[in-house]
């Protein structure tokens, strides 16, 4: 057998091991063998199949407003799934049925994982997409109309821009921050204005609408972030639309890493309504914004050969700045 033909050999015996060892890990896939916090966390709340149940979907928008505190009680907005969030569901479960482009992700992942963030991986195979609000619910937060237009978005985080996209069509100008350079160039794709991520704050643009959707989590010094915002929002008129998820557990992402955000930000209680109510009352308020609508809304995600699709529990708030 000549050496070429003996490579070729290896190399599939290999894939074939590789692949078995997947299907394997699958098999014994359950919560006793999450050992990060982080990931137990997502682990708990993952869906299991595209087929949902009444109870399952009520559970992603379930409140117990009498939980709430006296404040936040009447600016609470129920929501439900709606056609928008059943196609996101609907496409991430056609993706994870295609075996071999998920095989290459997830050869792609283990062997980049160490030296690369999760964020920028996904960049690279163009997966891992999000879903927080559609469209609808986007203009019921804000209370605006369709035909509604604002001058400057800025969002925060963008990612690959799947969430910038619903909200774009309602403002003239779009600018976006990413860390993720393979995430960069998919919204450079898109022409939305990039801002560098130490320097959005200090263009001296004012925006009428600031997106930071599930950040807060994720960053070093998430008090100094809302403080930036605040400065950044156009006086009177302008709102930050903030995701946060519950149960809150804050970890950074630093070369495939998780560790500790060096600003460690408390959010007491043990309940969503808890949560919420702290972070309205607490959090909020001292750095000098109103709540003005809050909901809860799946945090939703692409899956890959293990799920369909993953789900944490979010909450969204329109703040606005007191002066």
């Amino acid at each position: 057998m000549c050496f070429p033909q003996m490579k070729t050999l290896l190399f599939g015996a290999w894939v074939l091991f590789y692949v078995s060892v997947l299907l394997a890990a699958r098999k014994m896939w359950s919560g006793k063998y999450v050992r990060s916090p982080l990931a137990r966390a997502a682990f708990m709340n993952m869906v299991t199949s595209t087929e949902l149940t009444g109870q399952e979907v009520q559970e992603w928008y379930r409140c117990c407003p009498d939980m709430l505190g006296e404040m936040v009680r009447p600016l609470f907005l129920q929501s439900q799934l709606d056609t928008d969030t059943q196609a996101f569901l609907q496409q991430s479960a056609e993706k994870s049925g295609w075996l071999f482009t998920q095989l290459y992700h997830s050869f792609f992942s283990t062997i980049f994982s160490p030296i690369i963030s999760r964020t920028s991986i996904n960049g690279f195979l163009g997966r891992g997409s999000m879903f927080v609000f559609s469209r609808n619910q986007f203009q019921s937060l804000l209370k605006i109309e369709t035909d509604w237009r604002g001058e400057k978005l800025l969002d925060l985080g963008a990612g690959d821009g799947g969430i910038t996209d619903i909200m774009s069509s309602y403002f003239r100008e779009i600018y976006v921050t990413e860390v993720s350079l393979p995430m960069k160039w998919q919204l450079q794709r898109k022409n939305y204005r990039l801002l560098e991520i130490d320097e959005w704050h200090r263009t001296g643009f004012k925006f009428d609408l600031i997106s930071c959707l599930n950040l807060l989590d994720r960053c070093d010094e998430p008090l100094e972030l809302l403080k930036d915002i605040k400065e950044a929002l156009v006086p009177g008129s302008g709102r930050l639309i903030l995701a946060v998820v519950l149960p809150f557990q804050p970890y950074v992402e630093t070369g495939g890493k998780w560790v500790r955000p060096k600003t460690h930000l408390q959010v007491k209680g043990n309940t969503w309504e808890e949560q919420v109510t702290n972070l309205s009352q607490d959090v909020f308020q001292t750095i000098g914004f109103k709540v003005e609508a809050v909901t809860r809304l799946p945090y939703l995600c692409e899956g890959d050969m293990n799920q369909d699709y993953y789900v944490l529990d979010d909450a969204v708030f329109v703040l606005r700045p007191q002066d």
